[in-house]
This record gives C-alpha cells, sequence and structure tokens, in this order.
C-alpha cells in the first residue's frame, strides 16, 4: 500500500501550476530578458575591460539559452527546470562578481528577482524556498564581498526579492486553487486536463504507455436523496482518500465533476490499466462503480482519448453497472500477436526455485509464463497475462505454460532422477470450466507426472468467487491428490475468515509482508501471527519475494516452512536450471548453502 502523497493529488500543498510547456516559455522569456538587461547594464558601465568581456560572454549565454528553453524545453520533464534556474542564479552571480563597478553589479544583481519569480511559480514551495534562499545568500554575499556596494542597499534588493517571492507564491496558490476540487482536494476537471496534457507529451517522447479511465459511482443519486449531500460527500471523500492511498505513484486522479472521478496511469497498457481499476473498485464493495479505460493510441488527441474512456464507461453502464470495460483499440494488434505466438507455441516458461528451509534444499520450482515479441522485445507478464485474460486467451495461456513445464521438467527428471514440484497458476475462468480437472489430468498422465507434485496456485481474491464451479473443481483437484496454494495472501479482505473451509493446502505470503520484515518489528509479529495460524490448520507457509540473507534468516527464525525468491534463484529457462541444480546437488538432494 501506497500513502496518499504517492498519487498525484492537489491538497494542502501549492502544487506547480504551471506545464512544462508554460514553464519552458516563461523561462525562455526571463532568460532572454534577463541576457539583455545584463548587456545593457554593461553598455552603461563607466569602463570596459576583460571583465566585461566576461559579463558579455554570460549575456550571451543566457540569449542562447533562452533560444534552448524555448526550442526544447516544453519536451523536459518538470525536474530538469531546476538545473536552467539553478544556472541562472549561477551566472546572474558570476556576472554581479565580475562588474566593473558598484553601480552594474548592482544592476546585474537586480535581475535574481527573476529567480524568485521562477522559483515559486514552477516549483512546490519547498524546493522553491531552496531556490530563493541560495539565490539570495549568493548574490548579496557577491555583492557584499565586493566592498564596493552599501551594506543597506544590498539588503534592500534582499527585501524587494523576498516581496516577489511571497507575492508570487500567493498568486500561484491562488492559480493552484482554480484547478483543486474543494471538497476531496484532488484535481478538478481543469487540473486533470493539465496533468492529462503533460502526460501525453512525456508519453509520446518516452515511447511508454498512457491509459486513462473515468469511474461513475452507481446510483449516487439515491445517497444524496435518502441521506442527504453531508452523507454524499462524505463518501465522496472516502473514495477518494482510499484511492489516492492505493495509487502508484506518478498517477494522476481527479473529480470529473459530480459522482465522476478520472484517473490516469502513466506507463500503464490498456488491460494492466483495467486490472488495476477493477482492483481499486473492489476496495469499496458497498458501492458500485461504473468504469470506462482506454489506452493512448500515438498520435492521438487527449479529447480523443477521454471520449474512447467515455464510450467504454457507458458500455459498462449498458451491460449492467458495477463493472469495468475496456476501449482497447492500442491492444488489439498485440492481442492479435499473442494469439498467433499462443498458435506457433512461442510462449516461453522459466522456473524459480522453491525452497523448504528447515531441510534447506530445492523442493519445486515455480512455471512462469515468458513472451518475446518479435518487435517489442520482451513483454511483461502482468501485460500480456491481463491482455490474455480481456481477450479470452487465458486457458490457452494456461494449457501451455502447464504442457511446456512438464514436458522441460519430465526431460530434467529423467536426466538427474530429481522430482521436483510443479507450481502454476491458475486464472479463475480456467476454473470457472467444469472439464477443467479432467484436462489436467490428461495431461499429467501424458508426462506420467504424479498430481501431487503439481500445486495450482490461485490468488486469494479468486478463492473468493462465489462461483459454485470453481469451488467445485478446486475440491475435485484436491481430492485426487494436487496441492493447492492461496497466492498472493494477505492482499485480500475477507478470506482470513473463511480460511478453514477454504479448498487450500498452502498459502504465499505476499512480497509486501517480505519487503520489511527486518526493519519493521510489527510487521514480523504479523507473520509470526500467520505461522502461528498456518500450523493451527495444518497449512504450509511459503514465503515469497525473499532477496536478501537478513530476510531469510528472520523467516527461518518465525518458523516459516517455504521460501520463494532471487535470494535462493531467480526465474531461469530449463537449460539453465538443469546447470543450478546440478551445481547443488549434494547426498542425493538439491541442497541451498546457508
Amino acid at each position: 500500500m501506497r500513502g496518499p502523497g504517492s498519487v498525484r493529488r492537489l491538497g494542502s500543498h501549492a502544487p506547480e501550476v504551471a506545464t512544462p510547456r508554460m514553464t519552458a516559455r516563461i523561462l525562455a522569456v526571463f532568460y532572454a530578458f534577463g541576457g539583455t538587461a545584463g548587456l545593457l547594464a554593461l553598455l552603461g558601465a563607466a569602463a570596459h575591460s576583460g571583465r566585461s568581456v566576461a559579463i558579455a560572454a554570460l549575456a550571451a549565454t543566457a540569449l542562447l539559452g533562452a533560444g534552448v528553453i524555448g526550442r526544447w524545453g516544453p519536451c523536459w520533464p518538470r525536474a530538469a527546470f531546476h538545473v536552467p534556474v539553478a544556472a541562472a542564479t549561477a551566472m546572474i552571480g558570476s556576472a554581479a562578481a565580475l562588474a566593473p563597478d558598484p553601480l552594474t553589479a548592482f544592476a546585474i544583481g537586480s535581475i535574481i528577482s527573476f529567480v524568485a519569480v521562477d522559483a515559486f511559480f514552477f516549483f512546490r514551495p519547498g524546493p522553491a524556498l531552496a531556490h530563493l534562499v541560495i539565490a539570495l545568500v549568493g548574490v548579496s554575499g557577491v555583492l557584499v564581498l565586493r566592498g564596493d556596494v552599501p551594506l543597506f542597499t544590498t539588503l534592500a534588493l534582499v527585501a524587494v526579492v523576498v516581496a516577489l517571492g511571497t507575492v508570487t507564491r500567493d498568486l500561484a496558490w491562488r492559480a493552484s486553487s482554480a484547478s483543486r476540487d474543494p471538497l476531496t482536494g484532488l484535481a478538478n476537471r481543469r487540473g486533470f486536463d493539465d496533468a492529462l496534457q503533460e502526460l501525453l507529451v512525456a508519453a509520446e517522447r518516452r515511447g511508454e504507455p498512457l491509459s486513462a479511465a473515468l469511474l461513475d459511482l452507481d446510483h449516487f443519486k439515491r445517497i444524496n436523496d435518502t441521506d442527504g449531500h453531508e452523507a454524499g460527500d462524505r463518501v465522496l471523500v472516502r473514495v477518494s482518500e482510499v484511492w489516492c492511498a492505493q495509487l502508484a505513484p506518478g498517477a494522476v486522479l481527479a473529480r470529473h465533476g459530480g459522482d465522476e472521478f478520472a484517473l490516469l496511469l502513466p506507463g500503464l497498457t490498456g488491460p494492466v490499466a483495467l486490472a488495476e481499476v477493477e482492483r481499486l473498485t473492489g476496495l469499496h464493495p458497498g458501492i458500485g462503480v461504473s468504469c470506462g479505460v482506454a489506452q493512448h493510441i500515438p498520435g492521438e488527441t487527449k479529447a480523443q482519448l477521454m471520449r474512447r474512456a467515455d464510450a467504454a464507461l457507458y458500455v459498462a453502464k449498458d451491460t449492467g453497472r458495477n463493472r469495468c470495460a475496456l476501449d482497447d483499440a492500442a491492444g488489439d494488434q498485440l492481442a492479435a500477436d499473442l494469439t498467433a505466438a499462443l498458435a506457433a507455441g512461442r510462449i516461453g516458461v522459466a522456473f524459480q526455485p522453491v525452497v523448504e528451509l528447515a531441510g534447506n534444499r530445492v523442493i519445486g520450482v515455480e512455471a512462469l509464463a515468458r513472451w518475446d515479441h518479435p518487435e517489442r522485445g520482451a513483454v511483461p507478464p502482468a501485460e500480456f497475462v491481463a491482455l490474455a485474460e480481456q481477450h479470452g486467451l487465458i486457458a490457452t495461456l494456461g494449457r501451455q505454460v502447464l504442457r511446456t513445464g512438464l514436458q522441460q521438467l519430465t526431460a530434467l527428471r529423467a536426466a538427474n532422477g530429481v522430482q521436483l514440484a510443479l507450481g502454476v497458476n491458475v486464472s479463475v475462468r480456467e476454473l470457472a470450466d467444469p472439464g477443467y480437472p479432467h484436462r489436467m489430468a490428461a495431461v499429467l498422465a501424458e508426462f506420467d507426472w504424479p498430481a501431487a507434485h503439481v500445486v495450482v496456485e490461485v490468488t486469494e481474491t479468486q478463492l473468493e468467487s462465489d462461483v459454485a464451479v470453481v469451488r467445485q473443481n478446486l475440491e475435485t483437484l484436491t481430492r485426487i491428490g494436487h496441492v493447492v496454494a492461496a497466492d498472493d495472501f494477505g492482499t485480500g479482505y475477507s478470506s482470513l475468515s473463511r480460511l478453514d473451509v477454504l479448498p487450500v493446502q498452502h498459502l504465499k505470503l505476499d512480497t509486501s509482508f517480505i519487503a520489511s520484515i527486518t526493519t519493521a518489528p510489527r510487521r514480523a509479529q504479523l507473520v509470526a501471527s500467520i505461522v502461528a495460524l498456518a500450523d493451527n490448520l495444518g497449512l504450509g507457509l511459503l514465503a515469497e519475494g525473499v532477496e536478501t540473507r537478513e530476510q531469510d534468516a528472520e523467516l527461518r527464525r518465525l518458523g516459516v516452512h517455504f521460501g520463494q525468491g532471487w535470494f535462493y534463484g531467480r526465474p531461469m529457462p530449463a537449460d539453465e536450471l538443469a546447470g543450478w541444480l546440478a551445481a547443488r546437488w549434494v547426498d542425493g538432494a538439491v541442497s541451498i548453502p546457508r
């Protein structure tokens, strides 16, 4: 879980109010006028010398910088503008130190007022104040050290610049308030449009995906009519706070109007964004939410993107509400490529070892799907698995991963005699097919693979499915000998109360528990409680995401049964796995050195 400050939200602190395009334009103008002011001050100087030549060079550099910023600045990330603002301070201080007389030095030093305006207009209060302090200390220090500029004259300049900074900060705050929803503290429609334009430019420049979503609270009018507008306001605030706490850094959440929210997810493709939005809406089981998601297509305007998201929202409403729909024009070609890859058997499998901590030996591997696209290269699993779910390819993908994993491990078993357990991730859509256990048994019979050495991994939230056939299939798999594991355990919200009746034999503790187990005492205590719970219920407990020796030692101390993660072994292809196992073969078993 991430804190509310992670997501881009207009709250109690003044945000950056200028977009990169506006920032570049303003900064270019200031650089141009600053360079011009430096040349004019120099022309009015009493004498010319080598110092004058150096000042002229600095002024010319400022003018050149104006051209560079004006031309390429709109494409820069916001953080990049700290560099030209700091450079302006350095140039002004240098020119003031080189000035041939005190009047010219003071005139050049007064250009520092541009830095005060820039800093508070472009940046948040903390960085802006840092720029202002550095500029004032630097330039006033230069003027004082010269010895020919009166101290009180320098202090007068400092007072004027501080006043300019204060006024600019107030104006920037007022401007930002026009982009903020007063009830939730989120961006309003205007703020959302500004953020969308900025992220579209960044996505085009970096060649990264960007997805947008519209989320509408179902039957919200009933809340206002039945319980009053104050109750409706409380719902809006609660929803916005929960979503903000869950969103990744860089995401933009806005109140688009009334009971409608808008969300920007940079770096996520349409299918992955759809899965993320479905996760968010699941955080409010008592509130129905209809959602429309669309992925940006290169060359598309922001209006076109939002029209497609709006069309997807109406599809969700027309098909019964309280669901999410994807307008995935951008993913159609990738889905076609995935279909072709599945048909040609081009989906690979990587194996990550699973270690029994007490015995210090490898007992199995988890099969992880891998796809190398001929043009894009390696496609992230989260992306193509979500794509497979969206386009009805998940059963084919799961079947291919299972067959490939069994085929390669069977060859490995024939070569070294090691019988490893194979963990496979199974989608709820596969489990919703009544024939799934029969097909699984047929594949195992083909490779003479014992059912007890196949671990069916189902996410905790999928275990909560109310579909009767899903539960029946899980019970059938357990009855014929398979091990069923609750994957990502600890991320759901209701399965704990049903853990005693769920058809599972193992719990796979989510990586979020392990990341801070050595630094957060309460997290370690929580894991200890889960260990006791698993022991009392006769369940195996596996910790995912173990990356350090310290985490391994703590898990052993707490009594966790199994471990998986890069500390023991990274996902690897079958040929590499064979060598990895051979290197650790000790007395008839694969041992892990402590």
